[in-house]
């Protein structure tokens, strides 16, 4: 199976749920192909968590959801060495990071001390427990929804944090035709929950090698240094593109690459990451990061050589 047939079955399962969103589902989908982790930012009520779950299904890999609260503790996520009394030693309770899939649920609602347990656990792989390192199985993704609206009870998510995720993307409302479809399609019971397995999960970690082996053409990389350092250098901007940024622009346009089932990067692959793959990362003054990114984007020259290796 190529990537691009993988890719397809799981985008046309997720799409028997998540009406109206190809584009979206699309970019989640390359995302995890890129091994990156996704932030779901939304209003409430817009099928975040929808997607989330229909993903996990999809992909039929193990699978863990986490309702974030503020009373949640950093152990309740990683895990824990407890006293088993029968057996008079310490056994290791692993938490529900020790998944393929894990789905932060509100991530917004843990306090910062939970939420910096993510921290390892998104970047390298791991999870440190009573000075013990623990890797992740393979693959492992966060999947994370917040509803940016909401203030009351939430803690922002810092900086550090957000450069973790590599997209950041928005459902919106479905257009009148899909929210009909909607409509007439849900009953007793949710579609999402008769959802089936439509690929491996065993070949996603191949899938993911295949697509970080998609070439990018120097002159395909120097266009993403360019907009890099226009974003840093950009009299609006406080915080500019970190280098773990840069990699998760590379990545996501090699996902995007190979959702696509193109044998290489293009400069339009580069544009359509830099969408999701920035703004969220910048701090801007008297703009948002989506609107100085377009600018961006529109005033840079595109490369015009064959990006083909």
């Amino acid at each position: 199976m190529t990537v691009k047939e993988y890719s397809d079955s799981i985008i046309e399962n997720v799409k028997k749920v998540i009406k109206g969103k190809d584009g979206e589902i699309t970019a989640v989908t390359a995302a995890v192909l890129a091994g990156g982790n996704v932030l779901l930012e939304d209003v409430p009520g817009t099928g975040k968590t929808v997607l989330a779950k229909s993903l996990a299904k999809t992909l039929g890999c193990d699978f863990k959801r986490v309702q974030m609260t503020p009373d949640l503790l950093p152990s309740d996520i990683t895990g824990i060495h407890f006293f088993n009394m029968k057996n008079q030693e310490f056994v290791l309770r692993k938490g529900p990071v020790f998944t393929n899939i894990l789905l932060a649920d509100e991530i917004n609602r843990a306090t910062p001390r939970t939420q910096s347990a993510l921290l390892e656990c998104m970047e390298e792989k791991q999870t440190t427990i009573d000075g013990e390192e623990l890797k992740m199985p393979s693959p492992f993704i966060v999947m994370a929804t917040q509803n940016p609206v909401e203030t009351a009870g939430t803690f922002p998510l810092p900086e550090a944090q957000l450069d973790r995720f590599m997209i950041r993307l928005s459902l919106g409302y479905p257009a009148r035709a899909q929210e009909a479809e909607i409509l007439d399609g849900i009953g007793f019971a949710h579609p999402v929950d008769s959802l089936q397995p439509a690929v491996d999960g065993a070949l996603l970690t191949e899938m993911q090698k295949r697509t970080a082996d998609i070439p990018v053409n120097e002159t395909v990389r120097d266009y993403m240094l360019d907009i890099g350092a226009a974003v840093r250098e950009h009299e609006s901007v406080s915080l500019g593109l970190s280098t773990r940024g840069m990699l998760a622009l590379k990545r996501m346009s090699q996902g995007l690459a190979a959702a696509e089932g193109a044998s290489f990067v293009t400069p339009d692959h580069v544009q359509k990451a830099a969408g999701y793959v920035i703004p969220h990362r910048l701090i801007c003054r008297g703009t948002s990061g989506e609107k100085l990114v377009s600018e961006i984007i529109e005033r840079l020259p595109v490369p015009t050589e064959d990006a083909n290796i």
